[in-house]
C-alpha cells in the first residue's frame, strides 16, 4: 500500500488574497463550481491539468520561523532572472540571493505572508550549463 499527495496546504492569515497571489505566480485556476471568494477561510487552486492542488487555510497564528517545507519553482519560459523580476513585481520579497557569477544558483523569496520559496534556473538554462 502507498499514499499520494492529495494537495499541498498552506496556512495563512488571508486565504483568498494569498490564493490569488499564488494563482498569478503559477497560472493555476480555481474550480468553477466552487469559486474562491473574499472571506472564505479555505481556498483551493489547481494546476491547469488538475494534477496538483494548493489549499490555503486561514489560521489564527502568524508565521513564526523558517518553513520546513517550501516550493522550488522553475520558469516554464524565459530565464530565472526574468521570473525573479516578475515575482518581485507581483509582491514577493527577496530573502536570500544565492545566484552565482557563472549563472548557476537560485534566489530565496517570500510570498506576501512570508512563506519562503526558491526560484531556480529554467530547464533550458540548466541544459545550457554555466555561463
Amino acid at each position: 500500500m502507498t499514499s499520494f499527495i492529495s494537495h499541498t496546504s498552506v496556512d495563512c492569515a488571508d486565504a483568498y488574497t494569498l490564493c490569488r497571489w499564488w494563482q498569478a505566480v503559477l497560472d493555476y485556476v480555481e474550480n468553477p463550481d466552487d469559486p474562491n471568494e473574499p472571506g472564505h477561510e479555505e481556498c483551493m487552486i489547481f494546476s491547469r491539468d488538475r494534477t496538483h492542488r494548493l489549499l490555503f487555510i486561514e489560521v489564527p497564528e502568524s508565521k513564526q520561523v523558517k518553513n520546513r517545507i517550501h516550493f522550488d519553482l522553475r520558469p516554464v519560459e524565459g530565464s530565472r532572472d526574468a521570473e525573479l523580476a516578475r515575482l518581485i513585481e507581483l509582491g514577493a520579497a527577496t530573502v536570500d540571493d544565492r545566484r552565482n557569477a557563472d549563472g548557476t544558483g537560485w534566489a530565496v523569496l517570500a510570498d506576501p505572508e512570508g512563506n519562503e520559496f526558491c526560484i531556480l534556473r529554467s530547464n533550458a538554462e540548466v541544459a545550457a550549463g554555466p555561463t
